[in-house]
């Protein structure tokens, strides 16, 4: 199976920009559903990702 860097990259948008927006968060589940498992290098980047996000690094931008 060849793996997917799809979260990995949307994980590193949102690092980038500082944001998790409603789309990146869409975006990420929907690569979730369709892969239907994670790996551990997605599951790490989904880590830190919240790791951020509770340090108050990364900010959720609401749905409009």
């Amino acid at each position: 199976m060849k793996p997917s860097r799809m979260i990995r990259q949307l994980v590193a948008k949102a690092l980038h920009i500082k944001q998790l927006t409603p789309d990146i968060e869409n975006e990420i589940n929907y690569e979730l559903t369709r892969l239907g498992h994670i790996s551990d290098t997605d599951y790490e980047a989904l880590e830190l990702l919240m790791s951020e996000m509770d340090a108050g690094r990364i900010r959720l931008v609401p749905s409009s």
